[in-house]
This record gives structure tokens, C-alpha cells and sequence, in this order.
């Protein structure tokens, strides 16, 4: 297959998956490309994520590379023959590519966890919150630019919002849910806006009081989204050299052991939602 237009993170994941599978047989690149018929510049692009590659190759690959893990090979596959072009494409260089790929992530999750200590999640922002979070960036964004990220950020809200939303966890240090982005007014409807989420059943937001001891969890914040098999799972943190997707089975591992640590901090779902309203009417 010729290379792909745009290298986005989901093609580059499939080709990392294809190339920890050779790795696994000790196969060099070279005789993996001879197998297809191919050289080693190709599969190279392949495994890169650069060319793209077709579910019969996957399938015989994963054949030579003697894994015989049925549900991984055909999740595979199906990555190998997605051509879905979802809403976010409308902001192929409108916006950094970054956010294209979360949204695609999201959209292919089969659940989402997020743990977050300073910001209300992004899953669960209005359009006010969203603008002002936006706003206080240095140097300041002009509308042309302002403007398409609050849409993006509402646009995502249909993984959790649409015909088949996806089951998503969020936690959520008390902090977050004070800080005043904007005003009592936005920050009140905020915490609204969270209360109806939670109304919905695949919704659950747990809070972490301020007053919560033995919590050392401030830097925990992160997205964990799950794939149609546990070794396609996605974790995705936010850092001083900007945002890294993680696909490393030990880093996983370690992200969810985070979650279930800090999530041993929160009120239960029910006594989350009773602080929250409380809150609103403090405002």
C-alpha cells in the first residue's frame, strides 16, 4: 500500500503492535519484508506507521510471527481496513494534530478512565469553562484560533453524549471542581453540567475531598482508554514536553494500578454527586 497522507497516532500504534510481534520471534525486518514480498524499506514504513498494510498481511504475519492470539490478530485487522473519517478531520490543521488523535482514540475506546487534580475533565466542560481554560493560554490565542478549540472540545463530548456512548470514569480532586476559570456563574453551570453527565448511567465521576489524608496523588493526572483487547489499551498523559500516548504493556500496567490507588481516595459515585451539588449552592 502507498504511504498514508497523514501519520496519525492510530497507524502508528498498528505498526508498533506488528513490529513487537516480530520482535518477540527474533525476526529481523529484512525477513519479515521478504515474506510479503516486500524489502526491508517497506516494512520499515509499515511498522512505522508511514505505509499502510492490509488485514491478509496482518493475518499472515501474525501467522509467521506464531502468535496465536485470535482476538489480538483480528483487532488487528480491523485497524488495518478502518477508513473511518470522523468529525475531527474537519480540524486537520486547524489544530494540532494531538487533538485529532485523542478524539480518534476516544472515538475507538471501548471505555474511558481519567483522573484529573487542577481542571475539570475535558469530557465534562461547557463551552464557557472550556473558553476561559483556553483563554488564559500565553501568547494569547486570537478567535480564529480560540474558537475551533472550544468546538473541539464540545465535539468530544459525543463519545459520552451520542447513540452508543462509550462507559467512562472520571475522577476528580475537589480542587478542580473550586477553581474559578471564569466566574461563580460559568463555574455554578459547570458543576451542573457534571450533575446531568452523572444522571446518565455509563457516567461516574468520583471526587477527592481536599481534606482527604494520606493523598500524594497530585501529579496523577491522566486518560486510560481501553482497546477492543486489553494489549490494545491506550493511556495518554500530559507532561512539561507536551502530550505522550503510551502503549508500552509495563506502562500500562502502571497506569491502571494508579487509577485503582487513587481511586481508593474518592467518595463513592453517590456521595460524589451529593458533594458536588452542595458545592453549587456554596456558590
Amino acid at each position: 500500500m502507498p504511504p498514508k497522507r497523514h501519520l496519525t497516532a492510530r497507524r502508528v500504534r498498528l505498526g508498533s503492535e506488528l513490529r513487537k510481534l516480530r520482535e518477540a520471534t527474533g525476526m529481523k525486518a529484512r525477513e519479515a519484508a521478504a515474506l510479503l514480498g516486500a524489502d526491508s524499506v517497506q516494512m520499515s514504513q509499515i511498522e512505522s506507521g508511514v505505509a499502510g498494510v492490509s488485514a491478509a498481511r496482518v493475518r499472515r504475519l501474525a501467522a509467521h510471527y506464531a502468535c496465536t492470539d485470535e482476538g489480538l490478530i483480528e483487532a488487528l485487522a480491523a485497524m488495518a481496513t478502518d477508513r473511518t473519517r470522523g468529525w475531527w478531520e474537519e480540524y486537520r490543521g486547524v489544530l494540532p494534530p494531538v487533538n485529532l488523535d485523542l478524539a480518534e482514540a476516544e472515538h475507538h475506546a471501548a471505555f474511558l478512565r481519567e483522573v484529573v487534580i487542577t481542571y475539570v475533565p475535558g469530557l465534562l466542560q461547557t463551552p464557557d469553562y472550556a473558553r476561559a481554560v483556553f483563554g488564559y493560554m500565553r501568547p494569547e490565542l486570537p478567535a480564529s484560533e480560540l474558537t475551533p478549540r472550544v468546538e473541539h472540545r464540545m465535539r468530544r463530548r459525543t463519545v459520552i453524549e451520542g447513540d452508543a456512548p462509550t462507559p467512562y470514569e472520571a475522577i476528580v480532586h475537589e480542587s478542580a471542581l473550586r477553581i474559578r476559570v471564569a466566574d461563580r456563574h460559568v463555574s455554578r453551570a459547570q458543576l451542573r453540567q457534571i450533575l446531568t453527565q452523572t444522571d446518565q448511567g455509563h457516567v461516574t465521576v468520583r471526587v477527592i475531598p481536599i481534606d482527604q489524608d494520606g493523598f500524594g496523588g497530585a501529579g496523577a493526572s491522566m486518560m486510560y482508554m481501553g482497546g477492543p483487547v486489553r494489549q490494545l489499551d491506550t493511556g495518554l498523559r500530559e507532561g512539561a514536553t507536551g502530550t505522550a500516548f503510551i502503549d508500552a504493556d509495563p506502562q500500562l500496567g502502571t497506569l491502571r494500578t494508579l487509577f485503582r490507588k487513587v481511586e481508593e481516595a474518592t467518595l463513592d459515585p453517590e456521595a460524589s454527586r451529593d458533594f458536588i451539588h452542595r458545592l453549587s449552592k456554596e456558590l
